[in-house]
């Protein structure tokens, strides 16, 4: 009995020597060949093999199994720096992009606003954040362009057929005037509100988009979001508001 069992500890340790030698010949053939592809499933195949050693009690394959696995790290890093390295300079070209457009966006609309409230035209514009709002919007004129304030300005004079409506901005873009939005319905809105503040507080009840209104009488600007009124004095303070209202969802 005790001869059966030192020859089974014997082919045991053979079979624990031959394995690793099939390990390092294996993996040097794929570091040779280039295949880093391969080696992620090879290190699934290390996974399996190191709970097969485990079972099995192959030390010498366990335990060149646990240095691999311990180092696989490190090595992944080496054979994909090229890669890792573009995908975090996309992710910082794209953030600075985002972070670059957003401010530009926000300058137009702040330079846009002063010139009709100080010219004393109406206007109503939507800004859309995380909830979609052209579900409710009637009517409209698809245009899809850049934020300028010339473009804004120019659709909000009265000789303009559009100047009606709500612009709405998605997504860093113009992308419809015209738009007539739902009417609040709440009665403790103050009645000698005008349409555009009442459109403006009944789209802001509904999602959580940031309307501007410009009113035609007055030329005071009013900043709406969740169904409040926010009167705003100052462009500055527009502006100002406007970062710390939409730089949060804006980058997301």
């Amino acid at each position: 009995m005790n001869v059966l069992l030192q020859n089974i500890g014997v082919l045991r340790d053979l079979l624990d020597l031959s394995l690793v030698a099939v390990i390092i010949t294996s993996l040097s053939r794929l570091l040779k060949e280039g295949m880093a592809l391969r080696i992620l499933a090879t290190l699934c195949v290390l996974l399996a093999g190191h709970l097969l050693a485990r079972l099995l009690s192959l030390q010498a394959v366990r335990l060149l199994i646990d240095t691999f696995l311990a180092s696989s790290v490190l090595v992944l890093a080496v054979i994909f720096q090229t890669d890792i390295r573009r995908a975090f300079a996309a992710l910082t070209r794209t953030r600075a992009e985002k972070d670059v457009e957003m401010s530009d966006v926000i300058d137009e609309l702040v330079f846009a606003v002063a010139g009709l409230a100080q010219k004393r035209i109406g206007a109503l514009i939507v800004i859309e954040r995380g909830i979609p709002v052209d579900n409710y919007l009637a009517v409209g004129t698809d245009i899809d362009a850049k934020v300028t304030s010339e473009l804004i300005s120019s659709i909000f004079l009265p000789y303009s057929p559009i100047h009606d409506g709500a612009v709405i901005i998605q997504r860093g873009k113009l992308t419809k005037a015209g738009c007539f939005l739902p009417l609040t319905q709440n009665l403790e809105v103050s009645k000698s509100l005008g349409t555009r503040h009442r459109a403006a507080i009944g789209l802001a009840e509904l999602v959580d988009a940031v309307v501007i209104v410009v009113s035609e009488e007055t030329g005071a600007i009013s900043v709406v979001v969740g169904g409040k009124k926010t009167d705003v004095l100052e462009p500055p303070a527009l502006g100002k508001m406007l970062r710390r209202l939409i730089e949060p969802r804006w980058l997301k």
